[in-house]
């Protein structure tokens, strides 16, 4: 049965086409670049919907192919490549058991080595396994689980989210080990998708690296403003009210079409009105959800330095910063030196509270940086 959906702006995960805004184009390019054969590198900046994008090109492949197996791993917690193992290895044996019904000795034979543990899960009665891995055998393992995948007679497509997260390995050789089990995976498709612009260019387009083009590459954009206010009132007027244009606006703009951040905004207007038409509607319900995140923002400032707030704060009151380190900058916020500056610059920025765009420097957290224009 299908699910009733209480309010159809989305702030996590995915409940289907009918709540996923437009990506009509890009859902396509994945999909048939998938089916033809060629790997995909997708890079944005994160709540911009590229997960999103992810599971809606899922759906389009299930729908077309039921037999595909598609599996997302986010391995942006893995610290190091036996966590890497065992997640992926958790998630293909998950996502394989749901299509094969394989239990107990079949499981243990194809993936001894995981040691995987069969279980039933509480929530949805559906057969579970966990598997884990240890540090030394992970190659191994690795061998093992594309080794499976090969057997598969269905196609396979693997998302791998954060993708850039395996610079922070301990181990030197991940990319390199990766590499060479997926070049001859010819019926396992994949998605590297991350948020780091530099990282992710770096992985796939520098010749010393071991994925260098080795995938096609897209850049996600934002929402088409219109279509997204369409996709927007719709479900307002679905309710016979309204969603103002102009207030529809406002709101791209302040978030500079982000998605995720306009999508908590709209989900609480279509939770307290039926018609939106006013700066005091918009203003309240941002003003609501930065309060409600306050103390989360307090407690990330409390652990930086004098240095670091003031340059993180800056930014903030001016939006976008093109060069930080300029004296124009730096006399403007009373900032201190050009190399406190720079020092505080990579820290926020390996703390990933500034982000730099080909534009300037923003504050990652669009809503945190409501909060840091608003104190003092």
């Amino acid at each position: 049965m299908k699910k009733k959906i209480v309010n159809p702006f989305i702030c996590q995960g995915y409940d289907g086409p009918d709540y996923f805004c437009d990506r009509i184009e890009e859902t396509k390019t994945l999909s048939s670049t998938l089916y033809n054969g060629r790997n995909i590198t997708l890079i944005s900046p994160r709540r911009l919907g590229k997960t999103g994008l992810i599971w809606n090109t899922f759906h389009q492949i299930k729908t077309e192919n039921k037999d595909a197996i598609c599996i997302y791993i986010d391995i942006f917690p893995t610290k190091n490549q036996s966590e890497l193992v065992r997640m992926l290895g958790t998630a293909v044996l998950n996502a394989t058991l749901s299509k094969t019904r394989m239990l107990g000795r079949k499981i243990l034979d194809v993936f001894a080595s995981l040691r995987p543990v069969v279980g039933v899960d509480p929530l949805t009665g559906m057969p579970n396994v966990s598997v884990s891995v240890e540090p030394s055998e992970s190659d191994i393992t690795l061998r093992n689980i594309f080794g499976y995948l090969n057997k598969m007679q269905s196609e396979v497509f693997i998302a791998i989210d954060e993708f850039q997260q395996i610079n922070e390995y301990p181990e030197p050789g991940t990319e390199a080990l990766l590499r060479s089990h997926i070049q001859f995976a010819h019926n396992v498709h994949f998605i590297f998708s991350g948020s780091k612009l530099h990282l992710m260019s770096e992985m796939f387009t520098s010749p010393k690296r071991p994925f260098y083009q080795s995938t096609d590459i897209i850049n996600l954009t934002q929402l088409d403003e219109e279509t997204y206010y369409q996709f927007a009132n719709s479900f307002f007027e679905a309710k016979k009210g309204s969603l103002s244009r102009e207030i529809f606006h406002e709101l791209y703009s302040k978030f500079d079409g982000y998605t995720w951040y306009i999508q908590s905004v709209l989900n609480r207007f279509y939770e307290q009105y039926k018609i939106v038409s006013s700066l005091s509607q918009l203003n309240e319900t941002i003003l609501a959800v930065v309060k409600s995140k306050s103390p989360q923002y307090e407690s990330i400032v409390l652990l930086l330095t004098e240095n670091q707030f003031a340059l993180l704060r800056s930014v903030a009151m001016e939006g976008i910063v093109e060069q930080p380190l300029s004296k124009e900058f730096i006399n403007k916020y009373k900032l201190s030196s050009a190399s406190s500056v720079k020092t505080a610059l990579d820290v926020l920025n390996d703390k990933e509270l500034l982000y730099r765009l080909p534009e300037g420097y923003i504050v990652y957290d669009r809503f945190m940086d409501q909060w840091l224009k608003r104190i003092f």
